[in-house]
């Protein structure tokens, strides 16, 4: 049985329409991604499945139960606010506690689920503290902390880590998913940000412009883009997308990512514009007659602006979309990576 399954569902308003016939399902235990751009409707998408939001089409199911139609407290869901939403005057154990304490959960029953989720959060020493009184992380401890005591099979988070620096933010992207391993719950994870997706999720469902372009794994977004779109939103930095005049009869657009892109002799002829040097590796933008594409090369590489070289990759590394509509198209064109396609 699905955890969480949404069948057709769209929200407008007036002419308006953030979530367009979104349907989607994800498995019990799963972490699922909901990622996209800003105003792409992945938050209201989430707040229909919670109930904050109310479908104006369609049915939302969690653990099989219709519960299009319930408000949120009798849908058995936790959820993680992009603001923290912590009480000020309120210590960290009260917070933590305010939820069973409005259910009227027996007062031992309290101290025992604090205690567990305390030592799971690495908040125990922390617990008679206020929100003032400790870090941006610990406040993040503190949300989740809210979420978990509630003991629900289901746990939303939107956007959770987006005020934290890039330390914080990588090391509780580890925490949240081993604490999601750990307790074996389902947590659907609003982000704009595809390094949160492609290192946190299960499941990743990609949106744009409020409909779903693409629900897979990370490795399958990755390794097989349903789209342009899809293609450039997934990679750092995004696939190099080039199109194809030379070709008779066919309206095509080239993929390939930087990171296969390689110096070669017999490749075709680039001039360098921009060199990016990150440690690891070299961030290389070329011309390619009016194209621009990128190369991804390790370590330091000496290059400068005018210099002249040549690009090549593997057959394997090409993906082909149709121009007009942006939709990947079977890769059996070998033909089309020859360097004369792109000659002067």
């Amino acid at each position: 049985m699905s955890a969480i399954r949404l069948e057709n569902v769209s929200k407008t308003w007036g002419d308006a329409r953030a979530v367009d016939d979104v349907s989607f399902e994800t498995g019990a235990g799963r972490f699922a991604v909901l990622l996209g751009p800003s105003g792409c409707g992945k938050s209201t998408t989430l707040r229909l499945i919670a109930g904050l939001e109310e479908a104006t089409a369609g049915t939302v199911r969690i653990a099989g139960e219709n519960v299009t139609a319930l408000p949120p407290a009798a849908r058995k869901i936790s959820m993680v606010f992009q603001s923290y939403a912590l009480f000020p005057h309120l210590s960290v154990a009260e917070n933590i506690l305010f939820g069973l304490k409005v259910r009227g959960v027996t007062a031992a029953e309290q101290r025992t689920r604090l205690k567990r989720v305390a030592e799971l959060l690495g908040l125990a020493k922390l617990l008679e503290r206020k929100p003032s009184q400790i870090s941006g992380g610990q406040q993040q401890r503190v949300a989740l902390g809210r979420a978990i005591i509630a003991e629900a099979a289901v746990c939303l988070m939107d956007e959770p880590l987006s005020n934290l620096d890039a330390q914080l933010r990588h090391e509780m992207r580890r925490e949240i998913r081993s604490l999601q391993q750990q307790l074996g719950m389902t947590m659907v994870y609003v982000t704009h940000d595809q390094t949160e997706a492609m290192s946190m999720a299960d499941q990743v469902i990609l949106m744009k412009d409020g409909r779903v372009v693409q629900d897979a794994t990370p490795a399958e977004l990755y390794a097989r883009p349903a789209s342009i779109f899809a293609a450039r939103f997934v990679g750092t930095p995004p696939m190099n997308v080039v199109s194809l005049p030379g070709l008779t009869g066919e309206h095509l657009m080239l993929g390939v990512r930087p990171e296969h892109v390689r110096l070669s002799g017999d490749g075709i002829p680039a001039r360098v514009e921009t060199v990016e040097y990150l440690g690891a590796d070299t961030i290389v933008t070329c011309k390619v007659n009016a194209e621009f594409v990128t190369a991804r090369l390790p370590g330091q590489v000496a290059f400068a602006r005018g210099n002249e070289t040549h690009l090549a990759w593997e057959q394997e590394a090409v993906h082909l979309f149709d121009a007009a509509s942006g939709l990947r198209i079977a890769n059996d064109t070998p033909a089309i990576v020859a360097p004369h396609v792109f000659a002067a």
